[in-house]
């Protein structure tokens, strides 16, 4: 029994290293069809749906648990070997339990996948960090978007300079460039 707890726990460590690293957790067993001659088990997962509670995750982090407990209380208890599985088997499901209340309970509700919509360009409006030179040279500048601080390569829609620090507008963004204008001038432009 010492051999399999042991090969149970660093199975269930590599596993987890491996789907923490690598996004292989996405991966769950989501149902179970019995018909015809032999029960079938179908992998189905949504982007960005919800997991099962049995998911690349939570199956590695029950082995690793398992054998650790299971190995420790066989090696270095007096416990008769049905109590010690036991113990290990109700470790394991204490250790996946907590891994997956952490992990899908509080950490994953709170992602989400963006939408073109969340990061699109025209309209934003930003502060000119690095002034854009005349003529169509390339300038920075600043915005906020979709919770973060960001920042994107500009040009003057006009091609007239704009001074570090001026709030601009940006009317169209191509190839990562974000062309701008003044916010000032787009006012005065609408009250004429």
């Amino acid at each position: 029994m010492t051999t399999l707890y042991l090969i149970c726990f660093v199975l269930g460590f590599v596993l987890s290293v491996l789907a923490a690293f690598s996004g292989l957790g996405r991966v769950h067993l989501g149902h179970i069809h019995f018909g015809h001659a032999h029960p079938r088990i179908h992998a189905h997962a949504k982007p960005g749906g919800p997991l099962s509670a049995l998911n690349g995750f939570t199956l590695p982090a029950f082995l690793c648990w398992f054998g650790g407990a299971g190995y420790l209380l066989h090696q270095y208890s007096s416990l008769y070997a049905p109590l010690v599985l036991l113990l290990a088997v109700m470790s394991g499901l204490v250790g996946a339990g907590i891994f997956y209340a952490a992990l899908f309970k509080l950490l994953l509700p709170r992602e989400r996948v963006l939408t073109a919509e969340d990061t699109r360009m025209d309209g934003v409006v930003a502060r000119v960090s690095d002034e854009i030179r005349a003529d169509g040279g390339i300038g920075e500048i600043l915005f906020s978007q979709a919770d973060a601080r960001r920042s994107a390569a500009a040009r003057s829609e006009s091609g007239a300079a704009i001074a570090r620090g001026t709030e601009v507008v940006v009317l169209r963004c191509v190839h990562g460039i974000a062309y701008v204008s003044p916010l000032e001038e787009l006012i005065e432009r609408r009250n004429v």
